[in-house]
């Protein structure tokens, strides 16, 4: 595998989708290299959610390619989701149990060595902040905590590529903040696809932004291009998709 194909962590090419007569992603090309945090924007019913299923392998798209780390997802969807950590918009957590215990769960569904589970989910509750509350029944927890745990479900086994859908919907603004610094720290590490609607959240942790509507890529390029030509994201994200 060359060293391009292991900076590039996720690339999908005239990625589409269908449903009926509907196209809701059209064409769709996106590429991320490994350190890189891009903010994934639309308004509602851009297919931005659609298109974060089909790069995580829970819809197959009607037309296109996706690789992860080099490998095909439709052709080795078990070996390419191994790369990937995904929290969707509504974390599919189990209310009736411990952190602890959910987590021992995600890390025996992603395949995580026995020997290495114990290290890895003490190393993901300390990178989220969830060290004191492991024993505590995650219905019990604030919302804030709740997606701490989904963002550690995702992460608990060292994934090359994170995808977070709105991680930081329904928090108030010091969760919203402590999720922030948690992405940034995260994209040293890892290739993240951040969507959100907060606009601030992208300038503040993204290096790259792309923005769809009716189903198309209308913009993509880096936040530092955005701030050298004096351009608001506000006002561009407006622009495209009013």
């Amino acid at each position: 595998m060359s060293s391009e194909q292991t900076a590039t962590t996720i690339s999908a090419r005239a990625l589409t989708r269908h449903f009926g007569a509907y196209t809701a992603v059209d064409a769709v090309d996106l590429e991320l290299k490994r350190g890189e945090v891009l903010g994934f924007l639309g308004p509602n019913g851009a297919g931005k959610t659609t298109t974060m299923q089909m790069l995580t392998g829970n819809l197959a798209p009607s037309e296109g390619e996706v690789t992860i780390c080099g490998i095909d997802l439709l052709t080795d969807p078990v070996a390419a989701k191994l790369c990937i950590g995904y929290l969707p918009e509504y974390p599919p957590l189990y209310r009736e149990l411990t952190v602890d215990e959910f987590l021992s769960l995600a890390v025996k569904l992603h395949r995580v060595p026995k020997p290495k589970r114990r290290d890895a989910i003490a190393r993901a509750k300390q990178r989220c902040g969830l060290s004191d509350v492991g024993r505590k029944l995650i219905g019990t927890l604030s919302k804030g905590y709740q997606q701490r745990v989904g963002i550690a479900q995702a992460i608990a086994h060292e994934p090359d590529v994170l995808i977070l859908d709105e991680p930081t919907a329904g928090l108030d603004p010091n969760q919203i903040r402590d999720i922030r610094l948690l992405v940034r720290e995260l994209g040293a590490v890892h290739s993240v696809i951040l969507s959100t609607h907060i606009l601030s959240e992208v300038e503040a942790v993204c290096d790259r932004v792309q923005i769809m509507h009716h189903g198309k890529v209308v913009y993509g390029d880096t936040t530092c291009a955005l701030k050298t030509s004096n351009t608001e994201l506000e006002d561009l994200f407006v622009s495209l998709t009013q």
